[in-house]
């Protein structure tokens, strides 16, 4: 069985790599399985790509097809014509698409057009936001596959909502924390640590990206003065995004409290999470991290793809709710937040299931399985 990987984005790196490895290891025990990576260039920021595959351990992609930047349209176009090309050349049993960037509709699209069989990996999730581009995403890519790897039963129900053939739904966790929980005893002390002399639980930890929150200047500068003056004298670390940092230099927005620095790389980012007495995002993959962690989480959105953070972990929505955020920073300086827990399956065994499931006679046609 010959199956074609694609990864184009920072949050695919993190999902295709225990995919790769759990295929690498059944190989060896003699399992005729093989995949080829093909890299389609979304990122091409080294922090925002490279580091990813040297740190999480994920060989060369056999191809980059180099399609970074372009607006969403010319580049859905770009990546489905360079990987049409691909697939002529590299024809595979199944093509794997991840996740819900813009790479992942357009790799499903063009391999379904060509007739071969496609899996979602974190397929069903949805924000209910339609002006979200990977909420398009998902509803394109969920609406042509056929197979569906699942990480919650919110998922499941989303999928079977749409009418989707239960049994080729398949309910096996999530791959991100299979990377989070192979990578905990490797984390790194980011370099910046000691020249601001921070410790475990003495900081915030703030990322912000989305359009919603960053491209309207007054919005930004609201949400970074709400955080600033709650936190009191904590320091904030504040990884800015090539988004976040075009809106605060072109605005000269005054970030004098934060300390600003660049992308970092999965393991020294990890390290962050893990040690920070709360985390404000509006990144849902940031959110399963810190459920799994336990550390208080704040998301800057109305709606969100993944409830099970909130029901079950240690995220709370506060959208454009500022007296909610306000609220929400004091209980966790005050040591109260809620105490979350771990999402079913959520256990770093995601990727042995769905590679069982590949394996299995029927392998990505529907199966008489049950998702429950």
């Amino acid at each position: 069985m010959q199956i074609t990987i694609v990864a184009g984005a920072r949050p695919n790196f993190m999902k295709v790599a225990p995919i790769i490895k759990e295929i690498q290891r059944v190989q060896d025990i003699g399992n005729d399985i093989y995949y080829r990576l093909v890299h389609t260039g979304q990122h091409y920021d080294q922090k925002m790509s490279g580091d990813f595959f040297d740190q999480l351990g994920i060989p060369n992609p056999d191809v980059n097809l180099a399609c970074g930047g372009g607006s969403h349209a010319q580049q859905t176009a770009n990546i489905m014509v360079k990987f049409e090309n691909e697939l002529v050349g590299f024809r595979p049993d199944i093509v794997l698409v991840v996740g819900d960037v813009t790479s992942t509709m357009a790799c499903a699209i063009t391999a379904k057009k060509m007739g071969i069989d496609t899996v979602h990996v974190e397929a069903g999730i949805r924000s209910g936001d339609v002006n979200m581009p990977e909420e398009i995403n998902r509803m394109v890519t969920d609406a042509i596959c056929d197979s569906y790897f699942t990480t919650s039963h919110f998922a499941n129900h989303n999928l079977l909502d749409l009418k989707v053939d239960e049994r080729k739904i398949h309910f096996v966790g999530n791959t991100m924390v299979d990377t989070l929980l192979q990578n905990l005893n490797r984390i790194k002390k980011p370099s910046f640590w000691d020249d601001h002399d921070l410790m475990e639980g003495n900081y915030f930890l703030l990322t912000l990206h989305r359009p919603s929150n960053v491209d309207d200047p007054e919005k930004l500068v609201k949400i970074l003065n709400t955080i600033s003056r709650t936190t009191r004298s904590y320091p904030i670390v504040f990884p800015v995004h090539p988004r976040t940092k075009n809106i605060l230099e072109s605005f000269e927005i005054n970030t004098d409290k934060f300390i600003l620095i660049e992308p970092q790389a999965y393991l020294e980012f990890i390290f962050l999470i893990k040690n920070a007495k709360g985390i404000i995002t509006d990144s849902g993959g940031i959110t399963e991290e810190a459920t799994v962690l336990n550390i208080p989480c704040l998301t800057m959105r109305n709606t969100t793809e993944r409830p099970e953070t909130v029901f079950q972990g240690t995220n709370e929505l506060v959208g454009d709710d500022f007296d909610k955020l306000k609220k929400c920073l004091e209980i966790i300086l005050a040591g109260n937040w809620k105490s979350g827990k771990i999402p079913e399956k959520w256990d770093g065994r995601t990727s042995e299931r769905i590679v069982e499931v590949l394996l299995s006679t029927n392998a990505y046609k529907p199966s008489n399985g049950k998702i429950y």
